[in-house]
């Protein structure tokens, strides 16, 4: 079971998960944790170069060690997961409960246009048509997506705003 009760931000890529998550971890007075930032410092390579040199099954792996050891943690963090966390078989489980889901709902076309050219940097996103991967990454994820204990829609919110509408839902 978990320990601490964390606030999980979850959604596609480009949604803000590491924007926001940095303000309400400051705002909370919680630390933050990128998971992917977390797995990419203790391999010594990029999440792309993990997918290209090791595999996707290698990165899950790496994925699941980081969120036992946030599962292990005292006290509550603001945690931000890749895009794929919450659809890896027993990750969502690791935290929940105490922890808490929010999910930064994005269209795809606005996670693209979000993203710009940092899209290139996606493994996921790398093809030729990178909205029609976005789309089809949400269609397999939604359904995990709407697990979530809150859903704020963030397509015109500034990240201030997001933190905002996060404080107020998260409240006990």
């Amino acid at each position: 079971m978990a320990g601490a009760s964390h606030l999980v931000l979850v959604g596609l890529p480009g949604a803000g998960k590491t924007t926001v998550g940095r303000a309400l971890a400051a705002r909370l007075g919680r630390p933050f944790v990128d998971l992917d930032a977390r797995i990419t410092a203790r391999a010594g390579l990029s999440v792309a170069e993990i997918f290209a040199s090791q595999g996707e099954a290698r990165f899950r792996e790496l994925e699941r060690q980081a969120t036992e050891e946030i599962a292990a943690a005292e006290a509550p963090m603001v945690v931000a997961p890749g895009g794929g966390w919450v659809v890896v078989p027993g990750l969502v489980a690791l935290l929940r409960p105490p922890s808490r889901l929010v999910w930064l709902r994005l269209s795809p076309q606005s996670a693209l246009a979000r993203m710009g050219a940092s899209v290139l940097d996606r493994p996921l996103l790398a093809g030729d048509d990178p909205l029609a991967a976005l789309t089809g990454i949400l269609a397999t994820r939604e359904a995990a997506y709407l697990q979530s204990d809150h859903t704020v829609s963030v397509e015109t919110m500034t990240p201030d705003e997001v933190v905002d509408a996060i404080v107020t839902l998260a409240r006990p």
